[in-house]
């Protein structure tokens, strides 16, 4: 992508799976390790950061490993108790509802003719915002989230732009981050189907 038809055209793309995406998972109806019609077992990224588990709710769990980015979750709530996990669920929810502004942000910004760089940068940031701003409620989530943000990223707010251009090369990928999701945490609380398109295009879009 080097040019700014080809962002809109990657941007219109993302927009329309964000919007024709099915609900393939409900939230009020967990499957009891119904198996996902996408397997989380074939992604290596997920499977880094969650584990196999019969017990759980949806078939998976963070994993304690040194590596995971989802070792603090392990023991954050009981992943084998509905109750539980369909309030966590709940809380996750609202964060992917709340990321449709990031879309609504990159459309805004290529009607005004904003640059890649300008972009990314902008919408980088308010996906940090937005993920801290879904703990509101949950100060002792909050603190998990930021400890972690400390031990990936070197900072409490998440990656900066600039440390995400640095890893990936090119503003077009710091903006395919800032739209992706962890599909560790979405395959222990149900909603891995239901966002695939974003790791499958995450994932062809880093190749």
């Amino acid at each position: 992508m080097n040019d700014m038809n080809t962002l809109i055209c990657f941007i219109l793309a993302i927009v329309t799976a964000f919007i024709s995406a099915p609900a393939a998972l409900k939230p009020d109806s967990p499957a009891e390790n119904q198996p996902y019609v996408h397997d989380p077992r074939e992604n290596p990224t997920a499977m880094r950061d969650i584990v196999v588990n019969p017990a759980a709710v949806y078939g998976f769990s963070p994993s304690p490993a040194e590596d995971s980015t989802l070792k603090d979750y392990v023991d954050v709530i009981d992943w084998t108790d509905p109750a539980q996990v369909a309030e966590a669920r709940k809380q996750r929810q609202g964060y992917h509802d709340s990321l449709q502004e990031l879309y609504d942000m990159i459309m805004a910004m290529v009607k005004e003719g904003k640059d890649t760089e300008t972009i990314a940068r902008a919408v980088s940031r308010r996906r940090n915002e937005l993920r801290l701003e879904s703990y509101k409620d949950d100060p002792d989530g909050l603190e998990t989230v930021k400890k972690r943000n400390r031990e990936t990223y070197g900072d409490e707010f998440g990656p900066t732009p600039d440390s995400l251009y640095e890893k990936y090369g090119s503003w077009d990928m710091v903006l395919v981050k800032a739209l992706g999701t962890n599909s560790g945490m979405d395959a222990c609380l149900g909603f891995y189907d239901e966002y695939y398109y974003l790791y499958d295009y995450e994932g062809k879009t880093g190749e």
